[in-house]
């Protein structure tokens, strides 16, 4: 297949949709907190655009510590707060949204406690550690089980990592989305998860989410920009979702150290 001509094709729900896009934002640490500021752009300008918007939950049980300053952006009135609510109060101030806090780790182990039961029709996860990566794909194997109406279907997961200096993001789709007749392209109705095409080398890697006691403990995990430069980017991605209908592209592999990028193609 010539990838040069390959092309998904977005469920068409997330371009007419009736109701607002619901997504579940997983994770409020560096690269969390930065998606949920480019939700909130996408948002606002879905909604001027025309479209109905989104209406995201935001999921984390940590809280705000002195460490996380500088990397993220907490004020010193936010310290001890929780992540979720002080990021979503804000930004629900700002852009005059009803989005929501959930101090709780998305997890299989308690779905009964979370909204819609942890249903949703976009995921999206910046989580540290690989187990809880495999715990997010497994409950996406499973969640459009009882799900017949569109508004309630789960379609993409985006997935975003990184280490100090690189980082990856991911998109799959949950199942098949139908595609569209085309002569101009090879449509590609599923997209691999994560924990499917990598699933040796994520296991291969060990779990380290220890906290760091100072911002420059948490620099030499994780530099400066590499998770705003991780959301930017992860982010254009569903905006490419969103606007042309279309992507080339599921993906892509970040160096912010030699400043390269490697995109990931559909085909």
């Amino acid at each position: 297949m010539n990838t040069q001509n390959t092309m998904h094709y977005t469920h068409n729900y997330l371009i007419n949709p009736a109701n607002p896009i619901t997504v579940n934002l997983i994770g409020a640490g560096g690269t969390g907190s930065r998606m949920l500021t480019e939700l909130a752009r996408m948002n606002h300008s879905l909604i001027a655009l025309g479209h109905v918007g989104l209406q995201v939950n935001l999921f984390d049980d940590d809280v705000v510590t002195n460490a996380n300053q500088g990397r993220q952006l907490f004020a010193d009135a936010e310290v001890g707060l929780p992540k979720a609510v002080a990021l979503i109060n804000r930004t629900n101030r700002f852009f005059g949204t009803n989005w929501k806090a959930v101090i709780e780790q998305f997890s299989t182990a308690n779905l009964k406690s979370l909204p819609n039961r942890g249903r949703s029709n976009l995921y999206v996860s910046c989580v540290d550690t690989i187990s809880a990566r495999f715990d997010v794909a497994d409950f996406l194997l499973n969640c459009n089980a009882n799900s017949d109406f569109e508004r309630t279907k789960s379609l993409y997961w985006l997935d975003l990592g990184n280490a100090q200096n690189t980082g990856q993001a991911i998109l799959s789709t949950i199942s098949e989305i139908q595609q569209p007749d085309s002569k101009l392209y090879n449509t590609v109705s599923s997209l691999p998860m994560v924990t499917d095409e990598f699933k040796e080398l994520l296991q291969a890697q060990s779990d380290n989410n220890e906290p760091s006691c100072s911002l420059a403990e948490a620099l030499e995990k994780q530099d400066l920009f590499i998770n705003a430069t991780l959301a930017s980017m992860g982010a254009s991605l569903l905006w490419k979702l969103f606007r042309e209908g279309m992507t080339a592209h599921r993906g892509f592999f970040l160096n912010l150290g030699n400043f390269k990028t490697e995109p990931i193609m559909v085909g």
